[in-house]
């Protein structure tokens, strides 16, 4: 297992968490409850309070409705199987990852740089990257 399936969110709550802390309002803002909960009443038309949208994130729910997950995947804009597929939610939480870290205005310079390196630069920043990233005792690299 690599260091990124191993710290793909594996849970309910890690997973909605994850969506929350990652899936920003445009002004970078966290959603609140609030308006998750509000959105996922709108398109169920069923009962979904911010208490029980916060009951989901922590863990202390963990059995909600088909129509309710659906309703986060529609809110958050990812798949519903995010939710079900270990495999697919896996590979969808290591795109949100990615999304996250180009949120980052010094990851997003050196990702715009590198477009135009040749494929041997590329490696060659990516090789840097895994070495800095044990020196730094990230593991952050891909370790390709």
């Amino acid at each position: 297992m690599s260091a990124a399936e191993a710290s793909s969110p594996t849970t309910l709550a890690e997973k909605i968490d994850a969506l929350f802390r990652i899936v920003r309002r445009p002004n970078r803002e966290q959603f609140s409850h609030e308006e998750v909960a509000r959105a996922c009443r709108e398109a169920t038309g069923e009962s979904f309070s911010a208490t029980y949208m916060w009951q989901l994130r922590t863990g202390r729910r963990d059995n909600p409705t088909k129509r309710h997950l659906e309703a986060l995947a529609q809110f958050f804009d990812v798949p519903v199987a995010y939710f079900f597929d270990d495999a697919e939610g896996a590979a969808i939480a290591k795109e949100l990852e990615l999304l996250g870290a180009l949120r980052d205005a010094g990851v997003r310079s050196v990702a715009l740089r590198a477009v135009n390196l040749s494929p041997e630069g590329v490696s060659t920043i990516s090789d840097m990257i895994d070495v800095l990233a044990r020196r730094e005792g990230t593991g952050g690299g891909t370790g390709g």
